[in-house]
C-alpha cells in the first residue's frame, strides 16, 4: 500500500467495519484494497496499537472496531497508520551554496509549513463519526451500498 494513500484506504476500511457486525479478516481487507494481507496486517497493527481496532485469531476472528467513531479524528488515523508526511513535495538541497536555491527553499518551506498547519487543523476537526454520518446520508439519498468489496 503506497504511503500517500494509506490514510484514505484505512478510512475506507474503518467505515466498512463500522457498518458490519462481523470481523474482517486480513484477506478480506486485502481484497477490498487490492493489496497483500501482510501489508494489511502491518498497517492495521498501527491502528490496533492506537486502540482503534482489535483482532482475534482463529475461526470467526479478524479485525473489529474498538473505538467510539466520534472520538477519533482523521489526524488520529493518519498518525496511527504511520503517515510521516502530509505532502510529497518539498525543497531541494542539491546546491546549498546557491543563493537562488536558498531563496526558493525558504519560500517553499514557509508555504508548506502554512499548508501543513491548515491540513493538520482540518484533519483534527473531522471525526470518523462525521464521515459515518455523511456516508449514511449518502446511502439514504442515493441508494448507495456499503458493500465491502467496493
Amino acid at each position: 500500500m503506497r504511503s500517500d494513500s494509506r490514510l484514505s484506504r484505512m478510512l475506507h476500511v474503518l467505515l466498512h467495519m463500522a457498518r458490519h457486525e462481523q470481523p474482517f479478516t486480513s484477506e478480506q481487507i486485502a481484497r477490498m484494497l487490492q493489496t497483500n494481507p501482510v501489508v494489511v496486517r502491518r498497517t492495521m497493527s498501527g491502528l490496533k496499537k492506537a486502540g482503534f481496532v482489535s483482532s482475534e485469531k482463529g475461526h470467526g476472528g479478524g479485525w473489529k472496531l474498538s473505538c467510539d467513531l466520534a472520538s477519533v479524528t482523521l489526524l488520529d488515523i493518519h498518525q496511527a497508520v504511520g503517515g510521516p508526511r502530509l505532502f510529497a513535495i518539498g525543497n531541494t538541497t542539491d546546491n546549498p551554496q546557491c543563493a537562488v536555491e536558498k531563496v526558493v527553499n525558504a519560500a517553499l518551506d514557509e508555504a508548506l509549513a502554512q499548508a501543513e498547519a491548515l491540513l493538520v487543523k482540518r484533519l483534527g476537526s473531522v471525526s470518523l463519526g462525521d464521515l459515518a454520518k455523511d456516508f449514511d446520508a449518502l446511502c439514504v439519498v442515493g441508494n448507495v451500498t456499503s458493500d465491502p468489496a467496493s
